[in-house]
């Protein structure tokens, strides 16, 4: 799995590439709590994940939880098929908001 960060005028765009399993997922969870603890909004692009496990997942939930406390937001954007299946299958598709785009994610959290 790579990382791409990129700062913008609302907050952090996070772009995820590759599988997110219980071998990449600590890593994951690094970059996003990272970002969480700088007092950013963030934007997770999943457009390249191909697939992610409940691992993953559970890094996704736990840096939205920090995120909130935090009083910021995250985000999913650009979710692959793949990855939109397992949030589906959690029901997580209810308790993320997801955008079609990583503009409209920056539009949400702004």
């Amino acid at each position: 799995m790579k990382h791409e960060i990129r700062e913008e005028a609302a907050g952090v765009v996070v772009a995820f590439e590759g599988d997110v399993d219980l071998q990449t997922s600590p890593d994951a969870r690094k970059v996003l709590l990272d970002c969480v603890r700088q007092g950013k909004s963030i934007v997770v692009d999943l457009s390249k994940v191909g697939y992610i496990d409940s691992s993953g997942v559970a890094s996704l939930v736990e840096s939205f939880q920090s995120a909130r406390k935090g009083g910021r937001n995250l985000v999913l954007a650009s979710v692959s098929e793949g990855a939109l299946r397992v949030l589906k299958l959690a029901r997580l598709d209810k308790v993320f908001t997801i955008c079609d785009s990583v503009e409209d994610g920056l539009a949400a959290i702004g």
